[in-house]
């Protein structure tokens, strides 16, 4: 057995351990705290998907170019469903999805879920106002550089505003679900209030 008393660092040697910690746990807090290293830019073109997707229960196709025929979509990606986080989040959508219609926005969530899991997760956490998409082979995430950390199979939360031509309106990056919701609003309602000019 092995006794830790025994070993010795020289001074130089223990120094250099210690900045190497350092250095490290540094690094892993910014990773950290970063969360999704791109995200897509205002003025980029959005990337057209379609995927599983369920309201209320009831399972169909969300495809981004139709609900764009409509208005503007806010896209929000979430890491998983029936997390504290994803909940909050989703309970914060639920509650505004009817500020986001009169503005003729459809909102609709992206996770990595099945669509099993999502048919519950749509009645109980989103309360049947918006529709949650199954990207399960993780594509719409890579799409909209939405993957966590790029190598956790987890979505970012990470949210977006698309006009009705394709084009990226805001990003926000947050792992904190708290000012999805409002900043998206925000957005949405300064791009409203310009095309009635």
């Amino acid at each position: 057995m092995l006794n830790p008393s025994s070993f010795s660092l020289t001074a130089d040697a223990a120094a250099r351990l210690r900045r190497w910690c350092g250095a490290s746990l540094l690094l892993g807090a910014v990773l950290c705290s970063q969360g999704a290293l791109a995200a897509l830019k205002p003025g980029d073109k959005a990337p057209e998907f379609s995927a599983p997707s369920s309201l209320g229960g009831q399972v169909s196709t969300f495809s981004l170019s139709e609900a764009l025929k409509k208005g503007p979509v806010v896209l929000y990606f979430y890491p998983a469903a029936f997390t504290s986080g994803c909940t909050i989040e989703a309970h914060l959508f639920a509650e505004a999805v009817d500020r986001y219609k009169a503005l003729g926005a459809t909102v609709i969530g992206v996770s990595g879920d099945n669509i099993e899991t999502l048919n519950k997760f749509s009645v109980s956490e989103c309360r049947s106002k918006f529709a949650v998409a199954a990207d399960v082979d993780k594509k719409i995430m890579k799409a909209y550089d939405a993957q966590f950390m790029k190598v956790t199979g987890y979505a970012s939360r990470t949210s977006y505003v698309i006009t009705p031509d394709h084009a990226i309106l805001y990003e926000y990056t947050d792992m904190n679900p708290e000012k999805h919701v409002e900043n998206t609003m925000q957005a949405l309602e300064q791009w409203s209030a310009k095309q009635k000019r």
